[in-house]
């Protein structure tokens, strides 16, 4: 992206990524996991992160690689339905797994210009995590900290799990078995910090890759096209 860096866009990260501070703007073999780690079952996020994906995100990992749409670069893939992200390396290899936490509302889509809207004007069922291809950029927030942009026009952002509003429990909500627990934030995908550092930030935190968010009110075929073959 080639973003100014005007008042209004810094008002958007904190506005959608509460807690976190003003953000800045960006700077400029097919093979899947290990056969013999255990599955994680649907709406259980339990699992290290080295827990094999479902057979449904294994097929929408090759084909992303196989029809070209991941165009070579190390890419995530946000399942909304189970609260968890996974992350490839540019040829389809798993990197890792890890609950994360989302949007308070279930919703696909942004509200049209709600990172211009003042905190206090967003209700409850517009902070949604929006579903799509998002090519993602590294960038930092006012503060110093790293995060990847996945929607930098609609300021959502993935980074590190942060925890000064003790009141979201963000860390208990990360722990708990279930994913009913797992919506709360603004919009944006908080991961565990050392998940950040050791898989999200080699792959997506230094250039350029690719952030696919699976849809949550309708199929997965329906907003990725490629993904509609069998893999």
């Amino acid at each position: 992206m080639t973003h100014q860096q005007p008042l209004a866009a810094l008002a958007f990260a904190l506005v959608l990524c509460i807690p976190a501070a003003f953000a800045a703007a960006p700077s400029g073999g097919t093979g899947i996991a290990n056969a013999n780690a255990n599955p994680s079952s649907h709406g259980n996020k339990r699992g290290s992160a080295s827990t094999v994906p479902s057979p449904e995100i294994q097929q929408f990992a090759r084909a992303a690689v196989a029809s070209g749409d991941s165009s070579k670069l190390p890419f995530a893939v946000v399942d909304k339905r189970n609260a968890r992200v996974f992350v490839f390396e540019a040829d389809g290899r798993l990197r890792g797994s890890s609950p994360v936490l989302l949007g308070l509302a279930k919703g696909d889509r942004s509200v049209p210009g709600i990172g211009e809207r003042k905190m206090s004007e967003i209700k409850p069922e517009e902070r949604t995590t929006p579903a799509g291809r998002f090519p993602s950029e590294p960038g930092r927030n006012t503060q110093g900290d790293d995060i990847v942009w996945v929607d930098y026009d609609a300021a959502v952002s993935m980074h590190r799990v942060r925890t000064a509003n003790k009141a979201d429990r963000r860390l208990e909500r990360l722990a708990t078995p279930t994913v009913a627990d797992n919506r709360i934030s603004y919009g944006c995908i908080n991961v565990p910090a050392a998940f950040y550092d050791a898989h999200v930030k080699p792959m997506l935190g230094n250039a350029r890759g690719v952030v696919y968010v699976l849809p949550e009110t309708t199929s997965t075929e329906s907003v990725f096209k490629f993904a509609g073959g069998k893999g």
